[in-house]
């Protein structure tokens, strides 16, 4: 478990770094995103992502690892967005962005701990591609969400399933 701990860490540092210096170039551009937007975003993703296995081949050089990434960075903004009030101002400060970018991760971590621990870190004997399609239903799980008016009987939110998107793509990349 202590190597997940420091694989994990490392990830999200790298997406951290990333997240930031977006923030430092466009500011917080994301906050006027709507969770169908952050959704369609994750899905592009995603979606290139299950091509390009597919297909065994790209012709658009961003790595597959860089697309994980992505996944980690947009499943925070939507984390994020839930957590807001609406009367939010739009730009929010790096700094403050990182604090709340922390949170955020730090909850997914957690939960990723948990499950580890119930589950004797299985997905350690997942394919990647198995990481893509539980992704993809996930994005359909919040799809399907939104059409119930964010209302749900007996699933989690929308909010648990960013937080398992985060976490299948930390381990995507884990795994790389």
């Amino acid at each position: 478990m202590t190597d997940t701990n420091k694989q994990y860490d490392s990830v999200i540092l790298s997406c951290k770094e990333i997240f930031i210096k977006k923030t430092k170039d466009y500011g917080t551009a994301w906050r006027v995103l709507r969770t169908i937007s952050i959704v369609d975003q994750i899905y592009i993703k995603a979606q290139r992502i299950k091509t390009i296995q597919e297909k065994k081949e790209q012709k658009i050089q961003d790595d597959v690892a860089a697309e994980f990434k992505g996944i980690i960075n947009y499943a925070a903004i939507g984390l994020i967005q839930l957590e807001l009030p609406a009367d939010a101002p739009e730009e929010i400060q790096p700094e403050e962005v990182a604090i709340l970018f922390d949170k955020n991760i730090g909850i997914a971590k957690k939960l990723m701990m948990d499950k580890n621990h119930d589950y004797g870190e299985a997905w350690r004997s997942m394919s990647q591609e198995s990481f893509v399609d539980l992704i993809l239903m996930k994005l359909q799980r919040i799809r399907q969400i939104l059409n119930n008016d964010g209302k749900t009987i007996m699933s989690e939110g929308i909010d648990a399933n960013y937080l398992d998107m985060i976490n299948y793509a930390v381990f995507a990349l884990i795994l790389m």
